[in-house]
């Protein structure tokens, strides 16, 4: 291939939170190290929608999926399919809507917590999680960190073209207690704290590295409608490709024939967006 990705979504994020709480990803763009771009969701803006449509590139009301509680496996040709199509590696850690939209479905956690399937046409080589129990008080969102190494596990052992990592933790935490508080902006700075080395990691081991959300959240920690709050979110670039101009705002339908083009694979016919790094 071309070259290699990965991508970081954190569930979740609103555009202000980035800016004013991300010092070591701020503290790049400043220095000229990365380029940062405002993302627009989808609408409905809500977590599973969003994910459909950022590997798949067209919107929910052609993928179908409505929600949370709608999670199958899609049929529109994604990321993870043509990276593969084009002779590529693929890997993904995350929670298990993905490997239902992109692998198989229903989710079997004994089958689909862990596993390494060279000749899949879609992700070789996941590792998911459930967050089952999951609720206000009861977070159930694995470590970060943890993620963040299982990631680099993968592209060390398996020589991954294409990686996707997925944390819920500050949707969780912003849903639980909105963004006008202490306890946001310290997970927020704990975030930015744990990701940065593995940035620099990623980028040493010959990586381009995106790091996005898939939303936003609004002050009471709600998403799923069209309000900006809930669809703004940034877009983060580090690599060699040149985008447009800073806080371009960059649509959610653009990132997958993006990706696509700069791992060198082909752009299917279903992918319309534009493409926004060259």
């Amino acid at each position: 291939m071309k070259s290699k990705l990965l991508l970081i979504i954190l569930d979740g994020v609103p555009l202000r939170n980035f800016r004013r709480l991300f010092g070591n990803l701020e503290g790049w763009v400043a220095a000229g190290e990365a380029q940062r771009f405002v993302h627009r969701a989808v609408v409905p803006s809500i977590s599973a929608s969003c994910y459909a449509s950022i590997h798949t590139g067209v919107s929910p009301q052609v993928h179908g999926c409505t929600g949370n509680r709608n999670v199958f496996r899609l049929a529109q040709p994604d990321v993870f399919s043509e990276v593969r199509r084009a002779g590529g590696v693929t890997g993904a850690v995350a929670h298990s809507f993905w490997s239902e939209f992109f692998n198989r479905a229903p989710f079997d956690p004994v089958r689909d917590l862990e596993y390494d399937e060279p000749e899949s046409a879609t992700i070789n080589h996941g590792r998911f999680h459930t967050m089952a129990g999951y609720g206000l008080i009861n977070q159930m969102t694995p470590s970060d960190a943890d993620l963040f190494a299982t990631l680099t596990m993968l592209c060390e052992r398996f020589g991954l073209d294409y990686g996707m990592l997925h944390t819920c933790t500050l949707d969780s935490m912003g849903h639980r207690f909105f963004h006008e508080c202490r306890e946001m902006d310290d997970a927020c700075m704990v975030m930015d704290e744990m990701l940065a080395p593995w940035i620099t990691r990623w980028r040493g081991m010959g990586y381009e590295v995106i790091v996005t959300a898939d939303h936003g959240q609004d002050a009471r920690g709600h998403h799923g409608g069209a309000d900006d709050l809930q669809r703004d979110t940034a877009l983060y670039y580090f690599g060699p490709a040149e985008g447009p101009q800073r806080d371009t705002l960059i649509g959610q339908l653009q990132l997958a024939p993006t990706i696509l083009s700069r791992l060198g694979a082909p752009v299917p016919e279903s992918m319309t967006g534009e493409v926004f790094l060259r």
